[in-house]
């Protein structure tokens, strides 16, 4: 890992990253243990076997399935808990995490249980480890309008805790504008909005994300490179794009980590930062994700600095609070 110890020591955020997402091998097989839950598999090793995958739809079919052993409110605790002391010890001091509730209510998982267990997992790690915690809300793009709206609204006991909504899962055939909506009533909630557009989705689901949505970031923006006029409008705006290189590559976004964009979206001004999305699914936390981009772009270390700087610049977070941590840099 070629990274500095003074970069590795620097105080980071992670702005893109799905709680279910760092359901590693070893913990999906202790929960299913735990809750007696059947799955298709015999041992750790065959779990890991089938991380192994080369396209989107296939990872979340793996995804999704791996979820089927969240079960309680400890379960959820849990899993949250090994994500925030792994980013912990890699120098995250902000930490905005995504859940799907969806994936978890359609399953018959009360959203009390999901909550409850997401919310002692965050005053756990804000007390022990000294990370600053946001909560987003993500819809699944694949399913209707009216579920989130549905979901919205039986989130309300909670909208005072939560940072923000999102939009994830499948991105082709299911545009932003579909959810225009739901986010306009986020907006008025005054909740953040932020959207996963441009990652297989063409440069114009990042048009729709921006005007139809008026989300606040854009996660992963890969293709809205491919549009001159959309880089000149994200670079003015000051939109920040939330870039997953590992997860870039593991879903075949790019065909190697030499083609990744990341250089060529400083060097158009964008306001990108690194994030490791799933890391349990891609190879990788924020640290492995920085290093593979130095290993591959060859990037110097003022660039991986700056797409540092760009992270917490981009929290939804108190300007003081950002402020002390880039006074690190």
């Amino acid at each position: 890992m070629s990274l500095s110890a003074a970069f590795r020591a620097l105080p980071k955020a992670e702005l893109h990253l799905h709680i279910e997402g760092s359901l590693e091998p070893e913990m999906l097989w202790t929960l299913a243990q735990r809750n007696d839950v059947a799955i298709p598999f015999n041992s750790v090793e065959e779990i890991r076997a089938a991380y192994r995958f080369s396209r989107l739809q296939d990872f979340l079919d793996i995804y999704y399935q791996g979820m089927s052993v969240l079960r309680t409110e400890r379960d959820f605790h849990d899993l949250a808990m090994a994500y925030f002391r792994k980013a912990a010890a890699q120098g995250v001091r902000r930490a905005e995490i995504f859940f799907d509730p969806q994936g978890h209510t359609e399953r018959g998982i009360a959203l009390a249980t999901v909550m409850g267990g997401l919310e002692s997992a965050v005053r756990e790690a804000e007390g022990a480890l000294g990370l600053s915690v946001g909560l987003i809300l993500c819809f699944l793009r694949h399913l209707s309008e009216d579920d989130a709206i549905r979901t919205f609204e039986a989130a309300e006991p909670w909208h005072g805790g939560l940072l923000g909504v999102g939009l994830d899962s499948s991105e082709l055939g299911h545009p932003p504008q579909k959810f225009a909506r739901v986010f306009a009533m986020a907006r008025k909630a005054g909740l953040k909005l932020v959207a996963h557009a441009g990652e297989e989705g063409p440069p114009d689901y990042v048009w729709q994300a921006l005007d139809v949505l008026g989300v606040d970031r854009i996660d992963h923006g890969n293709r809205a490179l491919e549009d001159a006029a959309l880089v000149k409008r994200l670079a003015a705006d000051g939109i920040a794009l939330t870039v997953c290189p590992l997860s870039n590559l593991k879903l075949c976004v790019v065909p190697d980590m030499t083609a990744h964009p990341a250089r060529r979206m400083l060097e158009a001004g964008l306001k990108a930062c690194i994030n490791s999305d799933d890391p349990a699914y891609f190879g990788g936390y924020v640290e492995e994700n920085y290093a593979a981009l130095s290993d591959s772009l060859g990037l110097e270390e003022a660039e991986l600095i700056q797409l540092s700087r760009n992270g917490i610049e981009a929290a939804f977070w108190p300007e003081a609070d950002k402020a002390r941590l880039l006074a690190a840099y």
